[in-house]
């Protein structure tokens, strides 16, 4: 609704300032190729995460101070905070960071925003950059149109940083020109009043450019052509640093809880700093004037003293706010919880954690894990036990035996709730995905969307299974009884074996696939057994022909659950990293190699 009534309203302001004034189209135009180039510059880093970046913020946020060099680091790098705020909530949202680090690493960024603006204050405004612009944009867009990935990115990171150049280059102009016409220092408001309206104007321009960058540069091409005062672009600033929340705002929007709750975090953060800011102004302008004197910047240079006044502040935010990360980890937990749903909702899909590929495996094997955790719910409650049976290590065959009625438990409707939704948002992530990345996270995506399909199965498996199942576990004839209780606790007995895998294998190469291997030759055991048992009561006339042809079609069904499991388990519970995992499944039983170890 806002953005039907924000918009128009943005495009009647611009065609007004057009008609007005052609200096502001190029104001205008300036801010648009800036905004422009960032955009590129985002594109560009993106082709160089590829597990990288990824595998770094692993290595680098165990201790808050790392979490926060992280921030600080990766945002004067890659220049843009949003960009980093969405990176950190996708990683988030993936459980590769817990949610203290993801603080840290926003706290970080909105220091090295700061870069940004001693950037354009010390050199965008002192150095003709729009000759340098022209060169990059020739050389970036060349490299763009490359197959090569690394060299289309280095050609989006050249040509993003032309076009930031030229999007500079443009304002200054422009306000260097549009002072001639219109004196905007006439309508400077000075004391409490202009800081909270310029704060506020602040805030509005960069919710609307998302772009606290756009805004900064803006202010200071701005403020160097005299066409605001020093004392307001202080509170624009002071704007420009709450109104930058609004990307992370936006960005958590797709993102599970603990994205919203980061989101929450940056919001109190900037509302905290800007507050301090606003209410201690009179200390931050002698603490810049201090600063810059001790550095050698001139006194009425307001442009690098502005840059002076953005470091200090966000700085004094973060020490202020560190002592507080746990509490502020502690209330965000507290009052932002799951939302309760009918339908189970995915719970570590990120649609930006499709850019990043160890981020993006990571995200869809943990879905799996969600997925496989709901099934074997469904299986337990369809085969008529209770998840305390798979839990304990009480005698299964004593259970089954004791149990005198059938608790009716709909699978279709389990499954639509359980694992329909779940599954189908897997694989729609994976297609977003493209398969484009190296070949071993392509591989294991493949892997990973081959073992939801082996969980699918088993589901509609044990519904067919079911149907006979709860007619004869609890028949007069003892032998067909026995069967299906057999069947029901192989399927059992063969999910604790995986839980036990799963948690307490050993970590050591092989180990797990090995397992597994065993428990698929006890399967194809067992059916073996089965059919000869079958055929022994068929002929001693201990059950009809009827239950017999029930009996053959439901071993099948009991085989193919445990094969699937089986199979989506060497997938799941192997190792993590992609040499693990090739390693495994090296040692892993093919079913060629299955069946001649069975004919043996």
């Amino acid at each position: 609704m806002l953005r039907k009534i924000l918009l128009p309203a943005i495009f009647i302001i611009l065609a007004y300032g057009f008609w007005v004034s052609p200096d502001f189209k190029e104001i205008s135009a300036g801010v648009a190729i800036f905004l422009f180039g960032m955009l590129s510059l985002e594109e560009g880093f993106k082709a160089f995460t590829g597990g990288i970046l990824e595998r770094i913020l692993k290595k680098t946020t165990d201790k808050l101070w790392k979490s926060i060099s992280f921030g600080v680091v990766s945002t004067t790098l890659m220049q843009s905070s949003s960009l980093v705020s969405v990176i950190t909530i996708s990683f988030l949202s993936a459980g590769l960071i817990g949610l203290a680090e993801g603080i840290g690493i926003v706290f970080g960024a909105n220091l090295g925003t700061t870069t940004g603006a001693w950037l354009v204050a010390g050199l965008g405004l002192k150095v003709k950059i729009s000759a340098y612009a022209m060169p990059m944009l020739v050389f970036g867009i060349i490299l763009v149109f490359q197959k090569a990935k690394t060299l289309k990115g280095i050609g989006y990171i050249l040509a993003g940083l032309g076009f930031l150049f030229l999007g500079i280059h443009h304002m200054k102009e422009g306000f260097e020109a549009f002072k001639e016409t219109i004196n905007l220092a006439e309508y400077a408001v000075s004391g409490f009043p202009g800081l909270m309206l310029f704060s506020a104007i602040g805030i509005f321009a960069t919710v609307v450019m998302q772009s606290s960058h756009a805004t900064l540069v803006l202010i200071i091409t701005a403020l160097a052509a005299g066409q605001i005062t020093y004392e307001n672009a202080l509170a624009l600033a002071i704007g420009a640093n709450i109104g930058t929340t609004i990307t992370a705002i936006i960005g958590s929007l797709s993102a599970n809880v603990q994205g919203k709750r980061l989101a929450g975090a940056h919001l109190v953060f900037n509302l905290t700093t800007g507050l301090i800011a606003i209410i201690f102004i009179d200390f931050f302008v002698v603490s810049v004037d201090y600063v810059s004197a001790s550095v050698g910047i001139a006194n009425d240079d307001y442009t690098l003293k502005l840059a002076v006044f953005h470091t200090i502040f966000n700085l004094v935010g973060i020490l202020v706010m560190i002592p507080f990360i746990g509490k502020l980890v502690y209330y965000l937990t507290r009052f932002m919880h799951e939302k309760a749903t009918k339908v189970t909702q995915p719970k570590y899909l990120y649609g930006a954690s499709v850019d990043f590929p160890d981020t993006a495996v990571k995200s869809v094997k943990d879905e799996t894990i969600h997925v496989y955790e709901n099934t074997v719910e469904i299986i337990v409650h369809a085969l008529n036990f209770k998840m305390k049976d798979l839990r304990s290590q009480d005698n299964l065959e004593t259970i089954a035996t004791k149990q005198q009625k059938i608790n009716a438990y709909d699978v279709d409707k389990s499954y639509d709730r359980k694992v329909k939704g779940i599954y189908s948002e897997i694989i729609s992530f994976i297609a977003r995905a493209g398969f484009n990345w190296k070949e071993e996270q392509s591989n294991t995506l493949h892997w990973l969307r081959d073992a939801n399909q082996h969980l699918a199965e088993s589901v509609k498996a044990v519904k067919h299974l079911q149907k006979n199942m709860n007619k004869y576990i609890i028949s007069d004839n003892q032998q067909i009884r026995n069967e299906y209780n057999q069947m029901r606790i192989e399927i059992m007995t063969l999910l604790r074996n995986m839980e036990e895998c799963r948690h307490h294998c050993e970590d050591e190469s092989g180990s797990k696939i090995l397992a597994l291997d065993a428990y698929k030759l006890r399967v194809e055991e067992n059916d073996k057994e089965l059919s000869h048992r079958l055929f022994q009561h068929i002929h001693q006339k201990q059950i009809t022909p009827q239950m017999g042809t029930s009996l053959m079609n439901d071993s099948g069904y009991t085989t193919l659950i445990c094969r699937s499991l089986l199979d989506m388990a060497s997938t799941l519970f192997i190792g993590d990293s992609p040499e693990e995992t090739q390693a495994e499944r090296a040692l892993a039983l093919d079913d060629n190699e299955l069946a001649a170890v069975m004919e043996d």
